[in-house]
């Protein structure tokens, strides 16, 4: 294993594997979608074969089942294991106040979802995510029903953004787990009042989720290019 102030190791793994070591025998997990979830994975395999561990995981998407099935780890469903003891997932920004913006990897709606069950969030992300003011660097992803798609963005639009459409490489909208859409949103100067704002978009119908998550992160490990990951917890 290399170790952390290797520079083969970039920020994302030593974000993953730090999360890794806070897994504890016994866990109900919830497992978080993305690249830095990736390799939070793959540490977590290594402590169940070296160690013997003993956890079960629920997936925030189809894409995190297979992954961790093959990697070895234990899954199961919100029905079956509704009590989640800590979950880990990777967030595309996150502020000062620890919200965040998720939904990069299309899963915000499921994510949100298995974060709300967790006694405990544990949010890994690399060098950059942590910024002043949320939507300033990444547009804030929407989850809407395709039914109406259009009269859904329309009144997305009155919320103060420009909403995208998220298209394929086949020129397709993209299909979410759930069978949405995600409209892509920038706010020219950022989200000002993140509150507000889900509550507005909240009662637009046709709106399924939005990737802003609030109140629902209790400690962030964003890993750095040079030196050990910076730690930063909720008081």
């Amino acid at each position: 294993m290399e170790s952390p102030t290797s520079p083969q190791v970039s920020a994302k793994e030593m974000a993953g594997r730090e999360a890794a070591k806070r897994v504890k025998d016994g866990m109900c997990l919830g497992l978080g979608t993305g690249s830095t979830v990736a390799f939070f994975l793959e540490a977590l395999a290594e402590r169940i074969q070296a160690e013997g561990l003993s956890v079960v995981g629920v997936a925030t998407s189809q894409d995190t089942e297979a992954r961790a099935k093959s990697l070895g780890i234990p899954t199961s469903t919100l029905e079956e294991t509704p009590d989640l003891d800590l979950v880990v997932d990777g967030a595309d920004e996150v502020d000062g106040k620890f919200r965040l913006i998720k939904g990069g990897g299309g899963a915000l709606l499921r994510e949100k979802i298995v974060a709300a069950a967790g006694k405990r969030v544990l949010i890994i992300v690399g060098e950059g995510k942590v910024v002043k003011k949320l939507g300033t660097n990444f547009l804030l992803p929407v989850e809407i029903l395709p039914f109406g798609f259009k009269a859904t963005e329309a009144r997305v639009t009155e919320a103060g953004c420009a909403p995208f459409l998220r298209i394929t490489e086949n020129e397709q909208p993209f299909v979410t787990d759930n069978g949405n859409y995600i409209l892509d949103c920038r706010f020219k100067e950022g989200i000002s009042k993140p509150e507000k704002l889900h509550q507005e978009m909240s009662q637009i119908p046709g709106v399924a989720e939005i990737g802003l998550f609030i109140g629902l992160c209790d400690e962030v490990i964003e890993g750095l290019a040079e030196g050990k990951p910076r730690i930063l917890v909720k008081d």
